[in-house]
């Protein structure tokens, strides 16, 4: 029998936010800048990595000279930018899920690879903030996944054991981290498509938050 769950740790980009075909824009108008290309399956590659891991993607494939943290820094205004014009695009269910989790007293998380400078600011825009008890960031852990050190880190914080924590992922290194921590990952797919190996750890695979719900009311 499955332990009853007491917490939700939800990745962010991609999972709660829309915002993943919105930095593949981003990123492409950023080294086009500076005289360079990255198409969607390069940008793919970088997904649910930390910024260490997504220099080395890029700068292996477009080479040392590609000016990362220059472009880096020109694909979050632009975000920003993006954001501020028209808003922070809400995945379906996300509300509707957070007011349900609000209402049965489930803890919550965000648990993500994005910096909290960064993070928090969409957090806020997109109005999902005051739902969550805590938010773990990229720059908070020494480890990034597929390490499970952000997860435990939440669980650690929201004093709930692994055991009884969910965690929201459309990564594969996400779905990864959150098996190695012992908690039952809930793989959501959003630009890319999981490999079987990855799916396989996954304890459930949806489409849509809104499945959570329904989940959770059958445990």
């Amino acid at each position: 029998m499955q332990p009853k769950t007491e917490a939700v740790i939800f990745d962010m980009d991609g999972l709660m936010f829309d915002s993943e075909k919105i930095a593949c824009a981003c990123w492409k108008k950023a080294a086009a800048q500076y005289g360079y290309q990255i198409n969607d399956e390069l940008f793919l590659k970088t997904l649910g990595q930390t910024a260490v891991k997504n220099k080395k993607v890029y700068t292996d494939s477009l080479g040392a000279d590609f000016p990362f943290e220059a472009a880096k820094k020109i694909r979050l205004q632009l975000g920003v930018q993006y954001f501020q014009t028209h808003g922070v695009p809400v995945k379906d269910g996300l509300i509707e899920l957070l007011t349900y989790l609000k209402s049965r007293h489930f803890k919550t998380a965000v648990a993500t690879s994005t910096f909290r400078e960064n993070a928090v600011p969409i957090i806020k825009q997109a109005g999902v903030f005051d739902f969550f008890n805590i938010i773990v960031c990229g720059d908070e852990i020494t480890k990034s996944k597929p390490d499970p050190e952000i997860f435990l880190k939440a669980a650690s914080i929201l004093e709930v054991p692994p055991e009884k924590c969910i965690v929201l992922e459309d990564s594969e290194s996400g779905i990864s981290a959150a098996s190695k921590a012992g908690m039952k990952p809930i793989l959501i797919p959003d630009l890319k498509e999981a490999c079987d190996e990855v799916k396989a750890l996954a304890f459930r695979q949806f489409r849509s938050l809104l499945q959570v719900v329904k989940m959770l009311e059958e445990e």
